[in-house]
């Protein structure tokens, strides 16, 4: 037996695709908006956007092997090394003997510069609390649950890419 579908039940099938599309949309202008922020505080910083990008996986993380790091951020180990380097003469990572295992070494991010990155992320940082303002606990609650899963979808496009 066929299922026969309302006019009300297709306009609404339309609606959530075009909502759905407006969200992937935004999404993606999102993602051009952040780069182009990245791009400019990584400037103020004299960084590279690459190395503003590992460093934060390195505040986020905490200390981890560079060749964790180098799967994480998508790199080749050989392009993460320099990128450490920079780091390291610039005074924003250190390189140190795992604790755990001598031979190995953990990169670790110096905390003390910290604010200068926080002073730049600042204005965004307003924006964000004022927009969050404006919702619900429940609504903010979805909000999470959906930029969460989000971010896990996009991961594992990257990672299927990187695979393949």
């Amino acid at each position: 037996m066929h299922s026969i579908e309302s006019p009300e039940s297709g306009d609404a099938a339309r609606s959530k695709r075009r909502l759905a599309s407006t969200i992937k949309d935004s999404l993606r202008e999102l993602s051009v908006e952040l780069s182009m922020l990245n791009h400019q505080v990584s400037a103020r910083l004299s960084l590279k956007d690459v190395d503003l990008g590992c460093l934060d996986l390195l505040v986020r993380q905490g200390p981890t092997s560079p060749s964790a790091l180098a799967r994480r951020a998508g790199l080749h180990p050989a392009t993460l090394t320099g990128i450490l380097d920079r780091l390291e003469r610039g005074g924003w990572v250190v390189r140190e003997r795992d604790q755990n295992d001598r031979r190995s070494v953990v990169v670790r991010a110096l905390r003390d510069r910290n604010a200068e990155v926080f002073h730049l992320f600042s204005g965004m940082n307003a924006a964000m609390d004022e927009i969050c303002d404006r919702y619900d606990e429940k609504e903010l609650a979805l909000l999470a649950d959906f930029l969460r899963r989000a971010t896990s979808a996009g991961q594992v496009a990257a990672d299927d890419l990187a695979g393949g």
